[in-house]
């Protein structure tokens, strides 16, 4: 009964050439279920996606705060670098100075030293020179004294006679213990 009523209604339909409109149009109702079912996916698919969407963004923060981190800690470093660089160079530096400084300082003792060195052989050949003209003179003073004795001798043998020369010789043994006192 009811098919042969709707046989009846297409067929008056398709003789007369309507369109049901309204609430009885099956496009209206495609419509509203496309837009039940869209909003449907849209609200179960937007959670999805702005769970997705926020993980990755909460990723991407995660990332950016990492970067940020590894850079701050790349920056530290490279100031302690620098720092051990400025300190290693002026401990160098000091260093450097230093040695100079013991050079020049060596430099004067050795100077000073060989001064000294040339100062200390200089008084001791002074020394042996007036030690050596000490013996020259004596050695020439004794020399004298033989050639004036051998030559007074000489002459006294010649000038004086034997009484004379044993009277001289006897008072000279006498003066003698005088003399060495």
């Amino acid at each position: 009964m009811i098919s042969a009523a709707l046989a009846a209604e297409t067929g008056h339909e398709a003789a007369h050439g309507a369109h049901p409109t309204g609430f009885a149009d099956p496009a209206f109702w495609v419509a509203v279920a496309f837009v039940i079912v869209v909003g449907f996916v849209f609200l179960k698919a937007r959670r999805k996606v702005l769970g997705i969407l926020d993980a990755r963004a909460a990723e991407i923060k995660a990332r950016i705060d990492d970067a940020r981190r590894l850079r701050e800690d790349a920056q530290a470093m490279l100031a302690d670098y620098q720092r051990r660089q400025r300190d290693a160079l002026k401990e160098a530096e000091d260093i450097v100075r230093h040695a100079q400084e013991e050079a020049k300082r060596l430099r004067a003792k050795a100077e000073a030293d060989l001064d000294a060195s040339i100062k200390r052989r200089e008084q001791q050949a002074m020394e042996r020179i007036a030690q050596a003209e000490a013996q020259a003179l004596a050695q020439v003073r004794n020399t004298a004294a033989d050639v004036a004795i051998a030559a007074a001798g000489r002459v006294m043998g010649e000038a004086l006679g034997d009484k004379e020369r044993n009277s001289l010789i006897q008072d000279t043994i006498k003066d003698l213990p005088g003399r060495l006192n």
